[in-house]
């Protein structure tokens, strides 16, 4: 029997210890040979993402504004209230409550047009007016003294709330493009399908309305 010094011994024992810490994790990742190994996830494939160009909403009509709009009690104390997009008959236009300088003449020019917003005169006269939440173009035309009002492209447009008329041709701003019509005041009753000339514009439905107006540029 060897007898070593009491310093050997304990280097000895140190060195043991720090061996088994450290093949200790390693030891422990190892599976157990009566546990076989989980298999191993399937990774599912990345979603693709989607080509398709996003199509804008049919153009909302009136019953379907009217049906969304808040008629409980309490939505009901809340003002103002947004009235639903119908026209306000000429005798109910509040005229005599506007201020106008001295002078000037105040009078109601035509009336009947729904959620009008914009306005673009005719090189004839012609006064077009745009809609943001119907889906048409008006014109108002005037012969002997009387005014007509002429709904125009219903159905076929959407969001047509910037105009803008230069040398015969009246450009549209709907929500995602820009159209033209050419030669449109010598064919108010049967006005040629609108041609896009610029498709590439945000289709966010927020806010998203587009203003048109020409540059000094032309």
């Amino acid at each position: 029997m060897r007898i070593f010094p009491m310093r050997f011994q304990l280097t000895l024992a140190g060195t043991v210890a720090g061996l088994l810490l450290a093949l200790g994790p390693v030891v422990a990742q190892q599976p157990s040979p009566a546990q076989p190994s989980a298999p191993a996830p399937q990774q599912s494939s990345p979603a693709q993402p989607s080509t398709a160009t996003p199509q804008p909403l049919p153009a909302p009509t009136i019953n379907s504004v009217m049906a969304d709009r808040p008629n409980t009690e309490g939505a009901q104390k809340l003002a103002p209230v947004a009235p639903p997009p119908i026209a306000t008959a000429a005798d109910k236009l509040p005229v005599d409550k506007l201020k106008i300088p001295r002078g000037f003449k105040l009078e109601v020019y035509a009336t009947g047009m729904v959620n009008a917003r914009s306005l673009a005169r005719g090189d004839k006269g012609t006064i077009f007016v745009s809609t943001r939440l119907l889906d048409r173009i008006y014109a108002v035309t005037e012969k002997n003294g009387q005014r007509e009002v002429k709904p125009l492209f219903s159905g076929t447009l959407y969001r047509p709330n910037g105009i803008a008329f230069k040398d015969g041709t009246l450009y549209i701003a709907e929500l995602n493009k820009i159209s033209k019509i050419e030669h449109i005041e010598d064919n108010l009753d049967n006005p040629p399908k609108p041609v896009v000339i610029y498709s590439d514009l945000p289709s966010d439905e927020p806010h998203g309305w587009k203003y048109l107006t020409i540059g000094p540029d032309n």
